[in-house]
């Protein structure tokens, strides 16, 4: 299967200035087994990128904000990934649409309090936490969306 997670990050956040600090947000794909064996190595990728790059530095937390699987990729037709609109000033909210169709549009609104990513007026949680100077901080996400309930 495939997966492509969608995510959030708010780093150097230990910066005094706030022009120092940083946000935004990323996207990794994966074949994977499995949505746990897939969120493991997107963890595991995040972490290389901390490690080897300046991507996530200083005091940086990442959220998961969307997981998508597919069991194949659209051939007759583009599918729409990440529709974005904003309005006004950066610091405002915005929507965000992950998969619009014909059928639903799915749009959410996000914004941010307190440095933390708010999704139609609930508090994301915490995907992986890094501190400036220290190992990172694994966060096991909350997988309670991949269950279904039982019938």
């Amino acid at each position: 299967m495939y997966f492509i997670g969608n995510f959030i990050y708010a780093n150097n956040q230990e910066e005094t200035l706030e022009e120092d600090r940083r946000h935004g947000e990323f996207s990794l794909i994966i074949d994977a087994k499995d949505p746990y064996a897939a969120l493991r190595r997107f963890r595991d990728r995040i972490i290389r990128y901390r490690e080897r790059s300046d991507l996530f530095r200083g005091d940086c937390s990442v959220y998961l904000i969307q997981l998508f699987e597919f069991d194949m990729f659209p051939v007759d037709e583009a599918m729409m990934l990440n529709y974005k609109s904003t309005a006004g000033d950066p610091m405002m909210p915005f929507i965000r649409c992950s998969l619009p169709s014909d059928v639903t549009d799915s749009c959410r609104l996000f914004d941010w309090k307190n440095n933390i990513p708010e999704i139609d007026g609930q508090s994301e949680k915490l995907f992986l936490k890094f501190e400036a100077g220290s190992p990172p901080s694994l966060v096991e996400p909350d997988t309670s969306f991949l269950l279904t309930p039982e019938t």
